[in-house]
C-alpha cells in the first residue's frame, strides 16, 4: 500500500514504474520466447541426431545381413541340390561345392562369415570347416529346422544365446566366440520340395564394432535386443545402467517414438531412443543422460537469462539517472504552481538551460502575469457576454413586421375604419410597452400572454381570412414568472412557417399544463407541419451556439434557438423548448420553465 501511494504521488516513481513495465516485460517476453524456441529447436535437433544415430546403426546391421544372406543363393546351385539328393558323391563334387563357397567369399569379401554348411533330411552334409559329414541325428529334431520346414520361405537369424551344440549340424563348436546363425531351406527347383537346409555362421563381433562406432551423448551407449527382448549385445556397463535396461524391457511400442522419450529414474533422467531392424526384427536401443542430450540447449538458456537480466539492470539504472535529472526542475515548477493555485500570483520560476522544461518555466511566468492582468476582466466578460447578446437580440423588432403594421393602419385610416385603426394602434402600443418592460428580463405569465395576444391581434387584423387563435392557459399559472419575449417568437414561427403556407383558416392555440416541478406552455398550430428530416435538423440546431442576427432574421423573429438558449441560460439544461410535429397536420412547441411562484427575480 505504501509503495502504491508513493508511485501515485510521484512523477518520477510513475516514470520509473512505467519504464520498468515497458522494459522488463518486453525483455522477459523476448527472452522467454527466444529461450523456448532455441531450447526446443536445439533440443529437437539433438534428439533427432540421436534418433538418426540409432537408425544408422539399424541400417548398418540390416546391410550386413543383406550382404551376408547373398550366400543363401548357394541353395539354388545345381551342384548343391545334386549333392543333397544323391545317395553317393565323389570327391570332385565335394571340392566343386567348396570351391563355390570360396568363390562367394572372394567375390563379396565376407570377413565375418565363420562357416557355411549344408545338410539334407537324412543327415548327409558338407561344410567349409568339416567337409563332407554324416550325422546320425535326424535334422528335423532341430527345432530351428522344424520351423523352417513348416515355413519354407522364411529365413531365420538366430542370436548366440539361442544356438546350442545340438543346433550345430556339422558338430563344430566355436569355443568362446559368439555366433549368429542364418538358416534357410534348400528346395528342389521343380517341385519346390524341401530337401535340406543351409546355415551361415557369423562372428557377432561386427555388432560390437557397429555399436562402438555410433555414439549417443558423451557417456551413452547402444545395445540390441532380439524379438523376445533378450539382450543380443550389451556393452560393459555398471549396475545402474543394467537397472535402466531392465526398466526399458517394457514393450517399447507403448513408448513415444519419433524423437525418443525421457525415462524418469531415481537418479538423473535418461533419454532413450529406439528403432527396429527391418531385416532381423531386433530392437536397437540407445540410452544417454538427458542433460548430455540437451547440454547445448541449457547453455543457450543460461546465456539468454544472463543477457536479459543484464539488459534489465542497465535499463533501470539508465532510467534512474535520466528521471533524476528530468524531474528535479519539474518538481520546482510544481511547487511554484501550487503557490499560484493557492492565490499567490507573485510566484516566479528561474529557468535553467534552454530545453523544453526551461521554456515551460518561462511560459509559466508569462502565464501568471497574464492571469493577473486578465482575471477580473475575463470573469466580468464571461458573466455578461451571453446575457448582453441575448438582450441585444431581444431588443430588436423585425422591421418588416413594423412596416407592415403601419401600412395596415394607413390603409384602414384611408378606408375610414376608425375602430379598427384604434384597436390596431392600441395593440401595437401594448406590444411595444410590454416588449421594453423597463429593460427587465422577467415578467409574469399573464403579462407574457398579454404581449402574445397583442401580437396575435395585430396579425389577425392583417390575416383575418387565414388566422384564428385561442388562449387556454390555466388561470392558476398567471402568477408564475417567465422570461420576457418567450411566446411571441414561437407564435411568429407558427404563423409564418405553418399557417401562412396552409390553405384555409389556420388556428393557433396557446395552452398549458403542469408537472411536479415544471410549468409547460404550448403553442400549437394546425399548419403544414414539419417533415421528419427537417424536424431532426431543427432539434439538432436547438443545441448549437446562437446564430448571428442576420441568420436569425431569416428564420423568423428572434428564432427558436434564441428562446431555447435563453431559457437554458436562466433556468438550466433541463428546461427549454421541445418540438413535436406531423407533416400536413401541424406543430406543437412546448416551453418548459420551473414551477416557482413568487416575486420576479
Amino acid at each position: 500500500m505504501r509503495i502504491k501511494r508513493w508511485i501515485s504521488s510521484s512523477l518520477r516513481a510513475k516514470l520509473l514504474a512505467l519504464f520498468i513495465v515497458l522494459t522488463t516485460i518486453p525483455l522477459m517476453t523476448v527472452g522467454v520466447i527466444s529461450y523456448q524456441k532455441s531450447y526446443n529447436s536445439v533440443s529437437s535437433h539433438s534428439k533427432a541426431s540421436s534418433m538418426l544415430q540409432a537408425d544408422m546403426l539399424g541400417t548398418n546391421i540390416d546391410n550386413m545381413f543383406k550382404d551376408t544372406e547373398r550366400l543363401l543363393e548357394l541353395s539354388k546351385n545345381p551342384m548343391v541340390i545334386h549333392f543333397l539328393i544323391s545317395q553317393s558323391e565323389t570327391y570332385e563334387e565335394a571340392k566343386d561345392i567348396l570351391r563355390t563357397f570360396s568363390l562367394y567369399r572372394d567375390t563379396y569379401k565376407y570377413e565375418n562369415v565363420l562357416n557355411i554348411s549344408l545338410i539334407n533330411l537324412y543327415g548327409k552334409g558338407i561344410s567349409e570347416r568339416k567337409g563332407i559329414f554324416q550325422t546320425h541325428i535326424n535334422p528335423l529334431r532341430n527345432h530351428h529346422f522344424q520351423t523352417l520346414a513348416q515355413n519354407p520361405d522364411s529365413v531365420l537369424r538366430i542370436p548366440p544365446e539361442l544356438i546350442t551344440s545340438l543346433d550345430r549340424i556339422d558338430g563344430f563348436t566355436y569355443e568362446d566366440r559368439g555366433v549368429i546363425s542364418i538358416m534357410a531351406t534348400v528346395r528342389q527347383q521343380i517341385t519346390h520340395e524341401v530337401i535340406g537346409f543351409i546355415t551361415v555362421d557369423l562372428d557377432d563381433s561386427f555388432i560390437k564394432s557397429f555399436c562402438d562406432e555410433v555414439k549417443i551423448g558423451k557417456t551413452g551407449f547402444f545395445y540390441i535386443l532380439d524379438q523376445h527382448s533378450n539382450p543380443i549385445y550389451v556393452p560393459p556397463i555398471d549396475s545402474a545402467d543394467w537397472d535402466i535396461i531392465r526398466e526399458t524391457k517394457l514393450p517399447l511400442s507403448d513408448q513415444p517414438g519419433g524423437d525418443g522419450f525421457v525415462l524418469r529414474t531415481d537418479g538423473q533422467p535418461r533419454f532413450i531412443v529406439h528403432t527396429a531392424s527391418l531385416v532381423t526384427g531386433w530392437t536397437i536401443i540407445g540410452i544417454a543422460p538427458l542433460q548430455e542430450i540437451v547440454a547445448e540447449a541449457n547453455s543457450i538458456r543460461q546465456l539468454i537469462i544472463i543477457s536479459v537480466v543484464l539488459s534489465i539492470v542497465f535499463a533501470i539504472t539508465l532510467h534512474y539517472l535520466l528521471t533524476k535529472r528530468l524531474t528535479r526542475p519539474i518538481q520546482l515548477l510544481q511547487h511554484k504552481m501550487r503557490l499560484t493555485a493557492s492565490g499567490y500570483l507573485e510566484a516566479k520560476v528561474k529557468p535553467v538551460g534552454t530545453d523544453e522544461i526551461a521554456d515551460l518555466g518561462q511560459s509559466f511566468n508569462i502565464m501568471v502575469e497574464k492571469i493577473k492582468e486578465l482575471l477580473e476582466q475575463s470573469i466580468r466578460k464571461q458573466q455578461q457576454l451571453q446575457k448582453a447578446e441575448l438582450r441585444t437580440l431581444q431588443a430588436q423588432i423585425n422591421p418588416h413586421f413594423l412596416y407592415n403594421t403601419l401600412d395596415s393602419i394607413v390603409w384602414m385610416a384611408e378606408a375610414g375604419k376608425n375602430d379598427a385603426v384604434i384597436q390596431l394602434v392600441k395593440a401595437l402600443s401594448d406590444l411595444f410597452r410590454i416588449s421594453l418592460n423597463k429593460g427587465r428580463d422577467w415578467v409574469m405569465i399573464r403579462t407574457e400572454l398579454a404581449h402574445a395576444q397583442s401580437y396575435l391581434v395585430i396579425q389577425q387584423m392583417r390575416y383575418r381570412d387565414i388566422l384564428e387563435y385561442r388562449v387556454e392557459v390555466d388561470p392558476e399559472l398567471m402568477d408564475y414568472p417567465i422570461l420576457n419575449m418567450t411566446l411571441q417568437p414561437l407564435i411568429e414561427n407558427a404563423l409564418y412557417h405553418g399557417i401562412k403556407n396552409k390553405r384555409g383558416k389556420g388556428l393557433i392555440v396557446i395552452g398549458s399544463y403542469t408537472e411536479a416541478s415544471a410549468v409547460i406552455l404550448t403553442v400549437t398550430d394546425n399548419g403544414i407541419g414539419i417533415s421528419t428530416e427537417r424536424l431532426a435538423t431543427l432539434r439538432y440546431q436547438l443545441e448549437q451556439p446562437i446564430l448571428s442576427q442576420e441568420e436569425e432574421q431569416t428564420e423568423g423573429g428572434f428564432g427558436l434557438q434564441n428562446v431555447h438558449q435563453r431559457l437554458r441560460l436562466y433556468f438550466g439544461n433541463e428546461y427549454g423548448l421541445r418540438l413535436e410535429s406531423i407533416a400536413g397536420k401541424g406543430t406543437t412547441i412546448s416551453v418548459r420553465i420551473p414551477k416557482n411562484r413568487g416575486d420576479l427575480p
